[in-house]
């Protein structure tokens, strides 16, 4: 550590120049901070001592159950202390990251089911100096400069659904179809950004089209109440393909179809295909029912916000923002990630 009162005018010139440039460099890079969030806040000491108030998805909820076992799991592990404070309720997110702020932690981490009642809370921490990290579903543009964030690339995720759906339409040599979409939580931007890449795609085979949205707010008993009511209502001549924005709402639609005595893939059955990869997705992959998925798998993301963590508090300077590479899996490539997407 440089004393300034002793250095020389010429060292401490030096000195102070090397400062400006290097916050200068910080400053002018969206990879180490430079839209407002201080990525080495945390610098020093590593994870050890540390308090991380944690306002994740609910453990009922599968992907959610998976993340936050291993995300925890490896704090924990490196010494932090983890106040779980999950839910898979919206309203009771936003409950638990003001409780959060109360609790005056090292760092909150945070998943973000309602993009919209959380620029509030995210606001107030930052008042309290209270540093944020956001992972999976990005924030609002309003507090973007106040997050740090570990995100999936969720528009990569939409387009790789409705390549897998294009795909598998067009092998039946199908020139036009109905496809319904069966999404996560609608007003958190994970879906949002997934279902614009999925429109995106679809939009250059305007034959398929989307005739149903609905919001299955990651549930799988909600998904398949729902698949159910489209396929009463439509029947099997009026669904051709169907997206279940991950594995577990991707497979109740499949049961749903059955139920109703509607084919599944094959020459003529409906395409469905989900995301989010699970061990059950990848199962139905291989046994020809679910034509395709995308990774964003649990296990691999959680692994990125926990040595995000680690980094930040380490003071390794970690980018203001770290997006996840995903993957398109179909029948064709399932072994190179069957592994990867059979944690959960």
């Amino acid at each position: 550590m440089i004393n300034l009162r002793s250095a020389s005018p010429i060292r401490l010139t030096a000195v102070m120049v090397g400062m400006a440039l290097a916050a200068a460099a910080c400053n002018g890079s969206s990879d180490s901070g430079g839209n407002g969030v201080d990525a080495a806040a945390g610098a020093g000491g590593g994870l050890k001592g540390k308090t991380i108030d944690f306002v994740g998805y609910g453990k009922d909820n599968p992907w959610g159950a998976y993340f936050n076992t291993v995300f925890i799991g490896k704090l924990e592990a490196g010494g932090a202390k983890v106040v779980d404070l999950t839910t898979m309720d919206p309203g009771t997110a936003v409950t638990n990251f003001n409780q959060a702020i109360s609790n005056k932690p090292d760092l909150i981490v945070a998943a973000l089911l309602d993009t919209s009642s959380m620029i509030v809370p995210i606001k107030k921490a930052k008042q309290a100096d209270i540093p944020v990290l956001v992972f999976d579903g990005r924030p609002d543009p309003s507090v973007e400069g106040d997050v740090m964030q570990v995100l999936s690339d969720s528009e990569a995720l939409g387009t790789a659904a409705a390549q897998n759906l294009i795909e598998g339409l067009t092998a039946q040599g199908k020139d036009s179809g109905n496809i319904i979409a069966i999404t996560g939580t609608k007003s958190g931007f994970a879906s949002q950004d997934r279902m614009k890449g999925f429109e995106a795609e679809l939009a250059k085979t305007p034959q398929f089209k989307v005739v149903e949205v609905q919001d299955g707010n990651w549930d799988p008993t909600l998904s398949s109440k729902i698949a159910t009511q489209l396929f009463a209502k439509y029947g099997c001549s009026g669904i051709q393909g169907a997206y279940g924005m991950a594995d577990y709402q991707a497979l109740p639609i499949i049961a749903a179809a059955k139920q109703a005595g509607c084919a599944v893939a094959g020459k003529d059955g409906v395409i469905v295909t989900g995301s989010n990869c699970f061990k059950a997705g990848i199962d139905a992959i291989k046994g020809g029912t679910l034509y395709g998925t995308a990774t964003e798998d649990p296990g691999t993301i959680a692994e990125q916000t926990a040595e995000y963590v680690v980094r930040y508090f380490s003071g390794q300077k970690p980018p203001a923002k770290d997006l996840v590479k995903e993957e398109r899996v179909t029948a064709k490539n399932v072994a190179q990630y069957a592994e990867q997407c059979s944690k959960a």
